[in-house]
């Protein structure tokens, strides 16, 4: 089972940028869905953008042009590249996987997970 060790976040003001790390172990992560969610207190759970293990990336419409996915297989690491933050990005992200679902923002179903970490975006 695939075992995901997230660095990064932090705070930020708004039209800055932060990146997000996602370290796996005990798999390659490249042979996985991967993907990144986001949970604010109140708010569902939104996964903000995937990467499929061919490469395909998708993003939800709030992110698109502003955020990017990428993994490094050499390092077999996840990334997340935030520009132009807004007040309304900030939240809890964490770092999922999972083999066989649907590998899209809107309908991938993860079975592994980091510990996350918050992202505070001041005004």
């Amino acid at each position: 089972q695939v075992q995901l060790m997230q660095s990064g976040g932090g705070s930020v003001q708004a039209g800055g940028s932060l990146r997000l790390s996602c370290a796996g172990s005990r798999d390659r992560i490249s042979r996985y869905c991967m993907g990144w969610l986001r949970q604010d207190p109140g708010k569902e759970r939104e996964a903000v953008a995937v990467i499929d293990s061919d490469g395909t990336t998708t993003y939800a419409d709030s992110v698109k042009g502003r955020f990017t996915i990428s993994l490094d297989s050499a390092k077999n690491t996840l990334y997340l590249d935030m520009n132009s933050l807004k007040p309304e990005d900030t939240a809890m992200y964490v770092c999922a996987a999972d083999l066989g679902t649907l590998c899209t923002v809107e309908a991938a179903i993860f079975g592994y997970y980091g510990q996350g970490t918050q992202v505070t975006v001041s005004s």
